[in-house]
């Protein structure tokens, strides 16, 4: 398996020009035959390589580029690369930052509609994360591209930082959804109820790698 060029050109075969569909519930790691320890190693020498390149760059194309690289070669090629590896490691958080990217562009209203629920509850988180107000899809899909983008020409561990309140805040707007949900559609109280609970997680994982990149141990 090759690594994801980061410059989205010089692929050695051609990939999906559309993304995948993909929500923040689908965090589960991607079976995989290769050898992991060959998929390890490729997965981290990639990601650092990444995060080198666009933080050496000033210019802002480069960062625009590396923004958009799942748009480009479809977001299941990264995951064919970075979602088996460990959550609080430099390729597992910006797998984590890529798919919430991604999942957020896909479904803005939705995503949205989350969110302004989750923000009357979590002030702090809300402000953090820093999409503008009101928070509709347009303002959703700009702070997803924000956030991104600050993890290559900005502060690495703020931006793995703010990605973790916008998690925690559509967390608890997808719990809210759930409790209005549980007597109409029980089954879709019960997926959101998941979802919710990974996010959770993933904000977890998200503010731990955040601590390590500022001890320097973020690998």
């Amino acid at each position: 398996m090759s690594a994801v060029p980061a410059s989205g050109s010089g692929a050695s075969a051609p990939r999906p020009h559309k993304p995948v569909p993909f929500a923040p519930v689908d965090f589960e790691p991607f079976v995989g035959g290769a050898d992991p320890a060959r998929v390890s190693e490729a997965a981290h020498l990639a990601a650092a390589a990444l995060v080198h390149q666009g933080r050496a760059s000033t210019d802002p194309a480069v960062t625009r580029r590396l923004v958009k690289l799942a748009d480009k070669e479809g977001l299941e090629a990264i995951a064919e690369l970075w979602a088996e590896s460990p959550p609080r490691s430099l390729p597992g958080a910006l797998w984590r930052l890529y798919a919430l990217r991604a999942a957020t562009v896909q479904n803005p209203e939705r995503m949205a509609a989350y969110f302004r629920e989750g923000r009357y509850v979590a002030q702090v988180q809300h402000v953090v994360a820093g999409v503008a107000e009101p928070p509709g899809a347009d303002e959703l899909r700009s702070m997803a591209d924000s956030i991104l983008s600050g993890a290559f020409d900005g502060e690495f561990d703020v931006a793995l930082e703010r990605s973790a309140a916008y998690c925690r805040v559509v967390a608890l707007g997808q719990t809210h959804h759930a409790d209005a949900a549980e007597q109409a559609n029980e089954p879709h109280a019960t997926k959101l109820t998941r979802s919710a609970r990974q996010l959770v997680k993933t904000a977890e994982d998200l503010e731990a790698s955040a601590r390590a990149w500022r001890r320097g141990e973020l690998i």
